[in-house]
């Protein structure tokens, strides 16, 4: 049973178009890229696929249920807007997700807090942008998810903070999960990935595991990529 699978879905916002029957099914246990430019549909998809947005037409399913909170329960999501409290202390933080998902580990939690060289005393409202987003990362990634679903996670930061997040979320991912993640950064992320979804317009341009596109094309997916949506 594929691990996220979307069925001619169709998003509207009045009468603009965000996605326009779009369909692909990812399996359990790969590191899969949604990958397109700004304003080409992806985050309108993995909010439908949260249960943030209803589809106009269409469905989409995790773990073969539209979502619910039975699919919440097994997906850790990372947001591209920061969504932690800055009256709380790192501490605080951790043990709110401790207490609200039934999968935080909180061991792994606090190896990654000592590992990033942050206190559990800190207020979050006193922390660097970049710490931060290195605690929203943790939170995430410490949960005992089947699906990971991470939104722009390099976005913000610089091309060596990249390459740290990309390594932290390998090293840090459960045996077994699957790890979907949107950006347009193609190049940053290529090494990770293993199979590759192209977004343009709302539509699927592309669907194709990452080695096959290599073999097919000749070609990396960051050179596919600048030739499909070249200005």
């Amino acid at each position: 049973m594929a691990i996220l699978e979307c069925k001619n879905l169709y998003k509207s916002y009045g009468s603009t178009p965000a996605l326009a029957g779009v369909s692909f099914a990812v399996e359990e246990g790969g590191v899969v890229g949604l990958l397109g430019p700004n304003g080409s549909g992806k985050s309108t998809l993995i909010k439908l696929a949260m249960g943030m947005l209803q589809p106009t037409q269409g469905e989409v399913l995790v773990d073969g249920k539209r979502p619910c909170p039975a699919t919440k329960a097994i997906t850790a999501y990372l947001p591209d807007k920061d969504f932690l409290s800055g009256w709380m202390r790192v501490g605080q933080a951790i043990s709110y997700s401790a207490d609200f998902f039934a999968d935080f580990n909180r061991e792994r939690a606090d190896g990654m807090l000592s590992r990033l060289g942050i206190g559990k005393r800190q207020r979050i409202k006193s922390l660097s942008k970049g710490t931060r987003e290195k605690l929203g990362l943790i939170l995430t990634m410490a949960r005992d998810a089947k699906l990971f679903i991470l939104d722009e996670p390099i976005a913000g930061v610089d091309p060596a903070a990249r390459d740290f997040i990309l390594d932290f979320i390998m090293g840090n991912r459960p045996q077994g999960s699957t790890v979907f993640l949107c950006t347009h950064l193609i190049a940053d992320i290529e090494p990770i990935l293993t199979h590759a979804i192209f977004l343009n317009c709302g539509k699927i341009a592309l669907d194709e595991e990452v080695a096959s596109v290599r073999k097919r094309t000749g070609k990396t997916l960051d050179e596919l990529f600048r030739e499909e949506f070249k200005w």
